[in-house]
């Protein structure tokens, strides 16, 4: 018998998205004057006919900034509805990363992704922590992949993309997943400079993975500025913002702690025509093993 013709490995795509990387300037302990630059960049991606903008982790406060500790909203709350007006008077999505105060008294690094009606349609909660955000922050316990008319989406943030948090990617996208959107706070030590760029194994490396594995787009936004207060104080976000497809880098923010910037990016929506075991049978023609230990 013949062997059967492999599947084309990165089928046509089936429209476009196209997503304003908001790379922020986010300043520990500051949640007015965040949120206000947040909805500023809300209105620019609007005026530059984005239907999406996402936006960094923890806008608010800052990642493990102290004040969080006291100072966190619910969601809905505060801060998440000045983001769901935002979206609402421009009609556009937007996804932003926001700490939370839960019913229990315990905080999450949280994210949520707002419809262009001002409704949040996904709230998710950072799983693989850091060990010096875990004071900070629960761990969370669910994933979540949700239908809209530019495509499925789903959300994590930041770490949840580490090579050694891929799992929660790879769960997105056997869940169906499309777009792969992560907010994020990207720090690097106050030395590094433009000419060092340690992200291509950080980051370009596990968005890869994905993205080839699977047929996806991974995009993440990190903010930029340097750090004030806790275990990070001293360290500094420099941007370097990313959009990367099964072809490979797409989109990039500019690599500086001062290069707060909106990044327009058009990306094709990508045809994952595989569900269920179908996506293993894929995998396997790709080399993935499932059976053998590393």
């Amino acid at each position: 018998m013949p062997p059967v013709p492999a599947l084309p490995e990165v089928p046509a795509p089936i429209g476009t998205l196209r997503i304003g990387l908001g790379q922020l300037l986010v300043e520990g302990g500051e949640p007015a004057r965040n949120l206000a630059r947040a909805v500023e960049q809300i209105a620019e991606a609007a005026a530059q006919n984005c239907e999406l903008v996402l936006l960094p982790e923890t806008l608010d406060f800052a990642w493990t900034h102290p004040s969080a500790l006291y100072e966190a909203q619910p969601i809905p709350g505060m801060y998440s509805n000045m983001l769901c007006e935002a979206a609402a008077l421009h009609k556009i999505y937007v996804c932003a990363g926001l700490t939370e105060r839960a019913a229990d008294g315990r905080n999450f690094n949280a994210a949520i992704l707002i419809d262009p009606q001002g409704n949040i349609i996904v709230k998710y909660h950072k799983i693989n922590l850091l060990d010096v955000e875990q004071p900070y922050y629960a761990v969370g316990q669910t994933l979540n992949v949700v239908d809209t008319p530019l495509g499925k989406i789903g959300v994590n943030i930041c770490a949840d993309n580490y090579l050694d948090g891929l799992p929660i990617g790879h769960t997105l996208a056997r869940m169906g997943a499309e777009f792969i959107i992560a907010p994020a706070s990207w720090t690097v030590d106050y030395s590094i400079t433009e000419e060092h760029d340690p992200y291509q194994e950080k980051w370009v490396k596990p968005f890869s993975i994905l993205a080839q594995l699977y047929n996806v787009v991974v995009v993440s936004v990190t903010s930029v500025g340097y750090i004030v207060g806790g275990p990070y104080e001293g360290k500094k976000s420099v941007g370097c913002s990313l959009a990367v497809d099964a072809h490979g880098v797409r989109a990039q923010g500019a690599f500086n702690e001062f290069a707060g910037q909106l990044v327009v990016a058009d990306l094709a929506r990508p045809h994952r025509p595989e569900r269920g075991t179908d996506i293993g049978l894929m995998l396997q023609r790709k080399g993935y093993r499932f059976d053998q230990l590393p």
